[in-house]
């Protein structure tokens, strides 16, 4: 496959650009080789600026739930941005915005907007610190909840040990308060609450884990964080920045049955665009200012193209039935690589939820990131440039997830099986 542009591209971007890219992993350090440059998508497509079209299974890192370039969305975008692209002032969009996204989301009575899902994570551990009067809060390992300083804890952390700072530039002091625990063990959880009595603010956790590849929640284990936060006056807050509006209508808690105290959202609530939010119960979120004593705000926060791609996308997704139809293609796409690793003799534990999957080279099930760890990352390498050489692109990362779209077609998936079929075969 020609790439001759792209590198030339990367080379370009090397001189100005740290790494070349503007977030890591888009460097393809975990497979090796350079990356790609893009500059047309549509669909489930992606053109190259070499002119190679791909089958795209990233979608954006998951907004891309109707496909790239949607007409309804393009047409929401133009239309907005003919009456101004930012005002910094209260935009009708913006209520319509909060009004739906409540509807949507039982738990959620009251929402604020935010421009990432890094600074609804910030936001809702802040306000969850100041609704408790409490310092320490718990987080998953493999769970990832943005840069922010006190939740860039190493995973694998002791879980009664407070973690370190898994980045340069952060004090050990920003992470002091912050407790790391494997994801799906009820004892570490119970042993923290323990040891940290009425100490502990909250909880937070994707419901989903979607940033070590991706792992579901044990029968039971969700219910049981509902139970035990509740139990000792802590916030349960649920990331749904990846899983909201794309596992179910209502997000994971929807499809879990699960009503957190504080959620975060962004991705599918932004249509394409930068955007996130958090919102939860009432009596928290008027803890906020201007009516109460925990600061956050936003320059761009609601920004109304933003507001109106998200609004497109989130009432295109109601309009079409694309739940029903993102679960077949799931299974599908589910069914067709396993028997593919099956042909191949090669051992592949294909996790999937809804519209998010990740495969992982072993042959045993992986419930958090320390049985991610074993899978064979050298083999992914090679199967990850093998199906990009064969037109199709799946994250360059054995531990990030993988989206499907509405756009998705049979056509895409019996394409996408073939080509692991051959590949896996010459693994």
């Amino acid at each position: 496959m020609n790439r001759t542009q792209s590198e030339k591209l990367f080379a370009e971007a090397l001189k100005y650009i740290p790494g070349g890219v503007n977030s890591p992993v888009r460097a393809f350090r975990a497979v090796g080789g350079n990356p790609f440059f893009v500059n047309r998508a549509s669909g489930s497509k992606v053109w190259d600026v070499d002119g190679n079209e791909l089958i795209d299974y990233v979608c954006t890192w998951g907004p891309a739930i109707l496909g790239h370039a949607h007409p309804k969305i393009i047409s929401a975008i133009k239309t907005a941005a003919e009456f101004g692209t930012s005002f910094g002032i209260p935009n009708p969009l913006e209520v319509t915005m909060a009004k739906l996204i409540c509807e949507l989301v039982p738990s959620v009575k009251k929402i604020r907007m935010t421009s990432s899902g890094t600074e609804a994570c910030m936001s809702a551990i802040r306000l969850a610190r100041g609704f408790t009067r409490r310092d320490k809060i718990i987080k998953f390992d493999g769970c990832y909840h943005g840069h922010v300083d006190s939740l860039l804890v190493r995973a694998g952390s002791g879980a009664l040990t407070f973690g370190h700072p898994d980045s340069a530039g952060i004090p050990a002091a920003f992470t002091s308060h912050t407790i790391v625990a494997p994801y799906n063990d009820v004892e570490a959880v119970k042993a923290i609450f323990a040891a940290n009595k009425n100490e502990i603010a909250g909880i937070i956790v994707e419901p989903v884990p979607g940033n070590a590849g991706l792992y579901l929640p044990k029968p039971g284990y969700l219910e049981f964080l509902r139970e035990i936060t509740a139990a000792n006056g802590a916030l349960l807050i649920f990331d749904e920045v990846m899983t909201g509006f794309r596992l179910a209508k209502g997000g994971a808690q929807e499809r879990f049955g699960i009503t957190p105290d504080l959620s975060t959202f962004g991705k599918v609530i932004g249509g394409g665009l930068p955007v996130g939010a958090f919102g939860g119960r009432a009596e928290i979120m008027d803890y906020l200012a201007p009516l109460g004593p925990v600061y956050q705000a936003g320059t761009l926060s609601g920004n109304p193209i933003a507001m109106a791609a998200g609004l497109a996308n989130l009432e295109e997704l109601d309009r079409c039935g694309a739940y029903d139809r993102l679960e077949k293609i799931g299974e599908q796409l589910e069914a067709g690589m396993m028997d593919a690793a099956k042909s191949a003799n090669i051992p592949v534990r294909l996790n999937r939820c809804g519209s998010m999957f990740c495969g992982y080279f072993t042959s045993e099930p992986v419930h958090n990131v320390a049985d991610a760890m074993h899978s064979d990352r050298e083999r992914f390498k090679k199967f990850f440039h093998g199906m990009l050489d064969a037109g199709v692109y799946f994250a360059p990362s054995q531990f990030e997830a993988g989206f499907i779209s509405t756009a998705h077609t049979a056509a895409d998936i019996e394409k996408t099986v073939q080509a692991a079929a051959k590949v896996l075969r010459n693994l």
